[in-house]
């Protein structure tokens, strides 16, 4: 079982990976780190979370959860704290929580859209202020890591819908950023979840979504090579 750094992107049935490093490691201790996108246990009822599906697809892997739901990015640095030292591969989905916090923003009244940009981009640089160091952090255990981006909510008002989707684009180009700079592998959210049936209600993936969020993360642990694959 390998994991492979690289940028990975999942639909339905298609995936595509363009591998920016060499380096892969066995992997057969995965930790999944951040908030309720991998903890969505509250929100799909009687179906199976994130968790589950993992573990299903990874049967011989051993998993170390400390996902919790209402996480943010301060709170990775004790999810790490908690694994242990022999997990071989990180797969971490945050920044979804800090996003909401600066939600109220999107609300707010501005003269120009000069100024509205220049206030989206206050968010942007906290958030980089956060995301960056936790990254940091996370390369110091020297082993292959995934982030996932943050997918799009799907709010039924949809000017409020297309308005969350552009603003978030500023904290996605954060995390690739990073993400990019570290080598490491880019699970991008966006493209995996493009349904509305991927979402439980407007900000939680349900459990169709989470079985596609689930396969990325399996062939991202599994290791994918070449530069493009398709998968079912």
């Amino acid at each position: 079982m390998m994991c492979r750094r690289g940028v990975l992107s999942s639909g339905v049935g298609l995936g595509a990976i363009i591998s920016t490093g060499t380096q892969a490691s066995t992997a057969s201790h995965v930790a999944l780190l951040g908030d309720s996108i991998f903890e969505n246990g509250a929100y799909v009822g009687d179906a199976p979370d994130v968790h589950s599906q993992v573990q299903t697809l990874l049967p011989h892997a051993k998993l170390s959860f400390q996902a919790r739901d209402g996480a943010v990015i301060a709170d990775i640095e004790s999810q790490i704290s908690r694994i242990p030292k022999s997990v071989s591969c990180i797969v971490v989905s945050i920044g979804g929580n800090d996003a909401i916090r600066a939600s109220g923003l999107i609300e707010e009244s501005a003269s120009s859209v000069l100024a509205a940009l220049e206030r989206l981009s206050l968010v942007r640089d906290e958030f980089s202020k956060k995301y960056a160091p936790m990254v940091k952090m996370l390369l110091s255990r020297h082993v292959p890591l995934a982030f996932c981006s943050i997918y799009e909510p799907r709010f039924s008002d949809a000017a409020r819908r297309r308005a969350a989707a552009s603003a978030l684009t500023l904290l996605n180009d954060i995390i690739t950023r990073e993400v990019f700079r570290a080598s490491a592998t880019l699970i991008d959210l966006r493209l995996i979840c493009d349904s509305d049936e991927d979402f439980a209600n407007p900000i939680e993936p349900s459990a169709i979504g989470g079985a596609k969020i689930a396969r990325a993360i399996a062939q991202f642990v599994k290791g994918n090579r070449g530069t493009s694959m398709v998968f079912a």
